[in-house]
């Protein structure tokens, strides 16, 4: 058995115990692609073309700085009031224009743009103030729930810091902008499903109530006793999404997100009136946010190369030839979508995606397209079978009087397959474009 074969066969292992969950998962992916690049005759540094020591700073790509800035950002947003200020008038929009559905479907939309920006998706944290009102609006607890705990969708796929779906984009040498916006469209059709699902069965049953009671029960929780206008609020949260998504659309070049981050939270600190040197401590503790993400892009990366380098991609491209020779975007997104839903966790599925992400890629798929395949495969599907077993669904639940996960998540799992269906529907007509 040559070195190489060697190698593939502990690759493929250390794969398989990232799916399985048996063991830890960065440390797996991290210690598992050392020992095959080690197997496979890799020096450990050297002069040599690949060593360890290259495989390793393979891992530092250029998107890590992009994660920097955002959270850069959002340190000072958080600090100065005005992400809390963006939330409640979200979800004061919400209820203008949807009553129950509105508020449900703005407050898990607000906990996704949080978890978008921060990497750390928890519906509970508008869930507990949106849900209890809503079911008081006359909704059905469980559609509440469901709907409610959609943000990780928004989180995930539209995010700045998960850790696969940052891997994902570094190896496709994509960076941010586009693949946001269109994570954005796949997550918030699956919101707009169960919106109208929910309204629908309000209107069937007759539990829509008088304007006055809808105001008297908002008062209980979009009261703005900080100052700041909302206006004001979203100024630097707009100079962020113009900095990061616009520019390509117009010249097809990029910004460094790096760069729009630090200037959206030095606008930031001029409209509220922060002292700089104060602002800039707040920056700083936004980036304490990235030690997990940091670690676990790196480790992702790290093992991308290794799987590539082992030959390991070949031998799976190779197998998979008359499917890819079919659609290789949708041969993407299936695999993807499967690797979700039997592990429930977009992380443990980096095991499986992003080795055919290579072999896809490889095979002449367009790179933005593949992501949007693999991202919206797996981030969608992750929730499908139980709400999501980490920060999600079950994290809402206790907040909503008279919810049930199970009956929850049978409500989510119809928009969560519209969602899925929309992500493959962006990843085919971007790569024919």
């Amino acid at each position: 058995m040559s070195q190489m074969i060697l190698a593939q066969i502990l690759m493929a292992i250390t794969l398989i115990l990232m799916v399985t969950g048996f063991t830890p998962l960065y440390t797996t992916a991290i210690v598992g692609s050392a020992i095959s690049a080690l197997v496979a005759g890799f020096a450990l540094s050297g002069k040599d073309p690949i060593t360890l020591t290259s495989l390793v700073n393979s891992g530092l790509n250029p998107v890590i700085a992009d994660m920097t800035g955002v959270l850069l950002f959002i340190g000072v947003m958080q600090a100065s009031g005005f992400l809390d200020v963006i939330i409640k008038t979200i979800i004061r929009l919400g209820r203008v224009l949807g009553g129950a559905p509105g508020v449900t479907t703005a407050g898990g939309i607000a906990a996704g743009i949080i978890g978008a920006l921060t990497g750390f998706t928890q519906p509970v944290i508008t869930g507990a103030i949106t849900g209890p009102a809503a079911v008081k609006l006359g909704a059905d607890p469980n559609k509440v729930a469901g709907l409610t705990a959609h943000a990780g969708h928004f989180g995930n796929f539209a995010g700045f810091t998960h850790p696969t779906q940052v891997a994902l984009i570094a190896a496709a040498g994509i960076g941010f902008g586009l693949i946001n916006v269109f994570g954005a469209i796949a997550a918030l059709t699956i919101f707009a499903v169960s919106y109208v699902r929910m309204s629908r069965s309000m209107k069937a049953a007759g539990t829509a109530l008088s304007p006055e009671e809808m105001e008297k029960i908002a008062a209980e929780y979009e009261k703005n006793d900080s100052g700041i206008s909302p206006m004001m609020a979203f100024i630097p949260f707009l100079v962020l999404v113009v900095g990061f998504a616009l520019p390509p659309l117009l010249t097809g070049k990029s910004i460094p997100v790096f760069l729009v981050g630090i200037v959206s939270g030095l606008v930031n600190i001029f409209l509220a009136r922060i002292n700089p040197k104060t602002g800039e401590v707040s920056m700083l503790e936004g980036v304490g946010k990235i030690a997990t993400p940091i670690v676990a892009t790196i480790g992702f990366l790290f093992m991308s190369s290794v799987i590539r380098e082992v030959g390991l991609t070949k031998t799976l491209s190779d197998f998979v030839q008359p499917l890819l020779n079919v659609s290789p975007l949708f041969l993407m997104w299936l695999v993807a979508a499967l690797a979700g839903f039997i592990t429930q966790s977009y992380g443990a599925s980096a095991a499986v995606v992003v080795p055919f992400f290579q072999v896809v890629v490889g095979a002449g798929a367009d790179p933005l397209a593949a992501v949007i395949a693999a991202g919206g495969g797996a981030s969608t599907m992750q929730y499908f079978l139980t709400g999501g077993p980490v920060a999600a669904l079950a994290t809402v639940i206790p907040v909503i009087p008279g919810s049930d996960l199970k009956e929850a998540n049978k409500f989510q799992r119809p928009s969560i397959f519209c969602g899925t269906l929309m992500a493959l529907a962006l990843a085919l007509i971007v790569g024919a474009a």
